[in-house]
């Protein structure tokens, strides 16, 4: 097994104290995530289960965005594959979400400027959140007509249903102040000491016991929102790909395209 994953659009490598530094890798488009990025999350996060004495993922986005949600050209392409490829991209990314959200150490995400959309999903499924003061949030499926359906486990875990019944909703932008008030980030921090902060938090919890803190996460996700069984998962994959390959989301798709309000 490779020790470090150099190129592609996930990097990932593992330092001696056994902290793992995983980077979103599409700066030219702000890390938005397509099938690609996708399928190296997933090789990403099975290579580093596989490594013995991992103690903590730390998520980064490369660039100045740390993850402006789906590329919407790649979803507008899925929307016209068959049935069966849009539940297989679906069941892909909410098995990617999955896989941080229940992996046995601990996650911390760094984020900097835009988390959009599925990034907002990606940071609820971690366990510490940092941002940079110039960071802002939207879970905006709804502005495309799409649904957030996959990601709504981890966010009610993070910010509560009554915050999702908001922002899902509205799909208004967050600023960093208002995701750390609704407890979807952490802690704020100027952009310039996001690294610093980072590395107080690992320091943090590199001085606490590995296996107690693997059992701790587990007692909690065991009554978390986003313990949810096979059947609701395979559901809310259903959902999600079947709301991609309406007449409402070819519509608010072509108004992106097009840079023009939908006709809702």
């Amino acid at each position: 097994m490779s020790a470090a994953q150099t190129a592609g659009p996930v990097l990932w490598q593992v330092d001696e104290r056994g902290i793992a530094s995983l980077v979103l890798n599409r700066p030219d488009v702000n890390n938005a995530y397509d099938g690609a990025m996708i399928e190296a999350l997933l090789s990403a996060m099975d290579a580093l289960m596989r490594i013995e004495k991992l103690r903590a993922i730390v998520i980064t986005g490369n660039g100045r965005h740390f993850q402006a949600g789906a590329d919407l050209g790649w979803i507008n392409a899925v929307r016209t594959s068959s049935r069966e490829e849009n539940i297989r991209v679906s069941r892909a990314t909410a098995s990617a979400i999955w896989r941080l959200n229940a992996a046995p150490v601990p996650t911390v995400a760094l984020v900097q400027g835009a988390c959009f959309g599925g990034g907002t999903g990606l940071i609820a499924a971690c366990d510490v959140v940092i941002a940079a003061e110039n960071a802002a949030f939207s879970i905006a499926e709804v502005r495309w007509g799409l649904t957030a359906a996959i990601i709504i486990p981890q966010l009610n875990d993070a910010i509560g249903v009554r915050q999702v019944r908001r922002y899902a909703l509205t799909g208004e932008r967050i600023d960093a102040t208002e995701a750390r008030r609704i407890g979807l980030v952490h802690e704020v921090v100027p952009a310039n000491e996001l690294v610093a902060a980072g590395e107080r938090m690992v320091d943090h919890l590199l001085t606490n016991a590995p296996d107690a803190i693997r059992q701790t996460k587990a007692h909690a996700l065991d009554l978390a929102w986003s313990n949810i069984d096979d059947a609701k998962f395979e559901a809310l994959v259903e959902m999600h790909a079947e709301k991609r390959c309406t007449a409402e989301a070819e519509e608010g798709l072509a108004s992106f395209a097009d840079k023009r309000a939908a006709g809702w």
